[in-house]
């Protein structure tokens, strides 16, 4: 059986784009996991991307994966695309290339040097002139595409924006979880409302609004097109199979535990 995936960065500008990337002194050791390396995107590279999003920094599954937006956050985000009538027609890059070592990320909203490579992949992705809709999850993915539309390639970009809660900021925000998901989601009808109907969605279906909390169906598995040949299915379809574990410090940097789902044995 034929099996879809992601070519990869062979087609330029994106292998320019993979072979020339920062490292410290742009990304601060301090600041960032620079030791698991850096994430890319996740989506089509291609020129047929009609939805753009812009997310914050890889965490644990990503750093496997090696494509952004696998985990939980990743399955929340499909959900939404979907009820948009985006399967695939999507790109999505990152605020940072890295992930972010504790809360520091605000200290790097404004940082000129990692705005500049980041800036070079907005450009690729927007250059083929189909990117219909830009999506934001969180405020320093908002800062990231304002950042970019001052340059000349992003004032001439006119596609809608939306900006929405980022998908796991329910688990970060240190309000009730259950109340922490209804007030994320009624964001998230908002951002819906504003962006359907899409011009050009690969499937046209009526826009029905998350309630106050996902139902069933509501968190979809990530395509196989978005993964890396040979990326096993339960690393799309399941969540919670990386974990950095307890403790703190230079240990916990250099662990993340996989395992396995015992229904994939």
């Amino acid at each position: 059986m034929a099996r879809a995936f992601d070519a990869g960065y062979a087609a330029q500008p994106f292998r320019d784009l993979v072979e020339d990337y920062p490292g410290p002194p742009t990304y601060p050791k301090g600041d960032f996991r620079l030791e698991w390396g850096p994430v890319f995107h996740r989506g089509r590279l291609d020129g047929s991307a009609r939805v753009a999003v812009i997310g914050q920094d890889p965490a644990q599954h990503e750093t496997i994966a090696r494509r952004i937006l696998v985990g939980e956050a990743g399955h929340r985000l499909q959900g939404f695309l979907f009820k948009l009538g985006v399967e695939q027609s999507y790109v999505l890059v990152n605020t940072f290339l890295y992930c972010l070592l504790g809360k520091t990320g605000n200290k790097h909203r404004d940082n000129k040097k990692i705005a500049q490579y980041r800036n070079r992949w907005l450009d690729a992705l927007f250059q083929p002139g189909k990117i219909e809709a830009v999506v934001a999850l969180g405020s320093l993915a908002e800062s990231a595409w304002e950042t970019w539309k001052e340059t000349p390639a992003g004032q001439s970009t006119n596609a809608t924006f939306v900006r929405i809660t980022h998908p796991t900021q329910p688990e970060s925000s240190g309000n009730p979880h259950a109340a922490a998901i209804k007030a994320m989601l009624e964001n998230w009808n908002v951002g819906l409302q504003k962006l359907h109907p899409l011009p050009h969605p690969d499937k046209q279906r009526p826009l029905k609004l998350f309630g106050d909390a996902f139902a069933p169906g509501e968190k979809v598995a990530i395509p196989e097109l978005d993964m890396p040949a040979g990326s096993p299915d339960w690393m799309r379809v399941n969540d919670g199979w990386a974990d950095r574990g307890p403790g703190s410090g230079t240990m916990k940097r250099r662990k993340i535990t996989v395992t396995v789902p015992k229904d994939s044995l």
